[in-house]
């Protein structure tokens, strides 16, 4: 089954130095919850093993606002290229030089402006784990990334645009439902037995 690409943004200012033309962020940052989605019904974290060889065999573009159609700022592609890619403590951070095009001089000005201050990334999910909390909310771990495809300079960090997750979110409420329905069902289907052969006892007994 092919996996769906997944957008999230990151509450990290990304950061130019004007002079030297380098821009700095963080596209990720690991066991820090995302902004309640969907109502407050979902968090997301990313665990500090998400990326363990991904980007290895990842290919990965640094676009305005992931708008491949605008130009590529900065690439990187299995370890080499112009965007530097680095997993530390905190997170994922990047770096590049912003080219001397149209798109990179926009980039630089919505920078040193603060319109845009913040990052985002897209991927598709290996492995995660769903927890539901006392309160009927869930948290969603990310533990692997399958592949990371780009990190983005944005006006608006992605959240509440997760249609993905609000699927698999809304597939474990169903499987919980199921499986409540499951065990009632059981439960209700002893109860009627042993009701039966208690019954049949007693019509043994005269």
């Amino acid at each position: 089954m092919k996996k769906e690409k997944e957008i999230r943004g990151v509450s990290y200012r990304a950061t130019v130095d004007e002079e030297s033309r380098r821009v700095e962020g963080y596209a990720l940052l690991f066991n820090t919850d995302s902004r309640p989605m969907w109502g407050g019904d979902l968090i997301e974290r990313i665990a500090p093993t998400a990326l363990d060889g991904v980007l290895e065999k990842s290919d990965v573009l640094c676009l305005m606002n992931h708008d491949e159609r605008r130009g590529v700022l900065a690439r990187y592609r299995m370890g080499e290229g112009s965007l530097k890619l680095e997993i530390d403590a905190k997170g994922l951070r990047y770096s590049f030089d912003a080219p001397n095009t149209a798109l990179g001089d926009e980039l630089i000005e919505s920078l040193k402006r603060g319109d845009i201050s913040e990052s985002s990334f897209a991927f598709t999910v290996e492995d995660d784990n769903w927890e539901r909390k006392d309160d009927g909310s869930y948290v969603r771990t990310i533990l692997k990334f399958e592949r990371l495809y780009d990190v983005s300079p944005v006006y608006y960090p992605a959240y509440e645009d997760t249609t993905v997750a609000l699927r698999s979110l809304n597939d474990k409420k169903e499987s919980e439902q199921r499986e409540i329905e499951r065990v009632a069902k059981e439960n209700k289907e002893a109860e009627q037995r042993e009701f039966n052969e208690y019954f049949n006892n007693l019509k043994n007994r005269f």
